[in-house]
């Protein structure tokens, strides 16, 4: 039986992927921090605004779930499902959800902040930016 409303589930849902998302995220910036990428900069630049993206909205979903009085809690995991256990007015709502599904909603989440955070602030590179081959000739 359903006890949340439509608008209060999307509202716990998304503070979940986000917050999965969070979490790639910050294993993807170690990961680069440890790999043999030439130039690192760009992409850790890119990763960092990302997760500021991400905290910030995560931020105000929770303050929006603190005054609804909701949670949500992993309530349990196998190979194929992850179980959710969502808490409000004093129901609990169990959730499954197919691991692929879940890295799919991650995965578009993640494409989503990756759009803001380029749309959000322009990199200083473009000012400092000299014309094309000015710094290569000798």
């Amino acid at each position: 039986m359903r006890y949340l409303k439509q608008k209060e589930l999307d509202l716990a849902s998304r503070y979940l992927f986000l917050s999965m998302a969070i979490t790639v995220i910050r294993q993807d910036r170690k990961h680069m921090e440890q790999g043999k990428f030439k130039i690192k900069e760009p992409y850790m630049e890119l990763l960092g605004k990302m997760e500021l993206e991400a905290r910030n909205e995560r931020k105000k979903l929770r303050k929006q779930m603190d005054q609804w009085k909701l949670q949500v809690v992993e309530s349990g995991r196998n190979d194929s499902f992850t179980s959710f256990l969502f808490l409000a007015h004093g129901y609990e709502e169990k959730r499954n959800y197919f691991n692929p599904a879940i890295r799919k909603k991650v995965e578009n989440i993640l494409f989503e902040l990756m759009k803001r955070s380029q749309q959000s602030t322009p990199h200083d590179y473009q000012k400092t930016q000299t014309p094309v081959g000015n710094d290569l000739q000798g």
